[in-house]
């Protein structure tokens, strides 16, 4: 079974829709939708904004529904030069840019209970993802994800995020997500379809391309499933 989490309606509703047998519980205080999407098994849920709904949700969709593998998908920021608004970003990794324990004589990012700043996704799911964004007429990077508590909407942040951690885009999710999978054994892939440019832009166009980009995170994943 493969485990689907989004931040918001709009980066999963396009997939509920498609879902049939649908069964519907409530766990964790959160949604989560199982049945089979375009013929395989599979659970979805939205989680909500941030670190701590993410990974409450996460954990939950583990212990409940058992998923041999999980994709966050949605929308993000894009951080590094080169990636362009609708560009779809797949995580070769992900860090947590506002872990700071630096004071203590820590690399910035690092997440103390698993000795890890960066997180790891699986590869083979990733290459699937890639193929599967070219396959809906997207184009994909492959790259880090950076995860904060924090709407990244200055260009001083941006930089500051690229030069520590060398990601390409970010968001709220990931890799809370991808510390709760790493925790489990379970596998894990982030997917980020870019709405802003995480600078003093962002809030515009995020408004302007929110839904673009959600749609064309629900246009992988369908391909994905095919």
């Amino acid at each position: 079974m493969t485990g689907i989490i989004a931040a918001m309606e709009a980066e999963l509703s396009g997939l509920v829709a498609c879902l049939e047998q649908t069964v519907t519980e409530t766990v964790s205080g959160r949604t989560f939708y199982s049945g089979r999407l375009l013929g395989k098994d599979a659970v979805m849920t939205v989680c909500g904004i941030g670190k701590v709904n993410a990974a409450v949700c996460a954990e939950a969709m583990i212990l409940k529904y058992q998923p041999s593998e999980i994709i966050n998908t949605g929308v993000g920021g894009a951080l590094k030069k080169g990636v362009r608004l609708l560009d779809t970003v797949v995580a070769s990794y992900a860090v947590q840019h506002d872990a700071d324990t630096t004071a203590l004589g820590d690399p910035k990012g690092l997440v103390s209970t698993v000795n890890l700043v960066r997180f790891p996704t699986d590869e083979a799911l990733g290459a699937r993802l890639v193929q599967a964004i070219g396959k809906a007429g997207g184009h994909a990077v492959s790259g880090g994800i950076a995860t904060g508590d924090q709407f990244v909407s200055s260009a001083e942040v941006k930089s500051a995020i690229v030069r520590e951690f060398d990601c390409a885009a970010c968001d709220m999710e990931g890799a809370a997500i991808a510390h709760v999978c790493f925790l489990n054994g379970v596998k894990c892939a982030i997917l980020r379809s870019i709405s802003d440019g995480a600078d003093e832009d962002a809030n515009l166009s995020y408004t302007q391309f929110m839904e673009a980009a959600a749609q064309n995170s629900v246009n992988a994943l369908k391909q994905f499933f095919i």
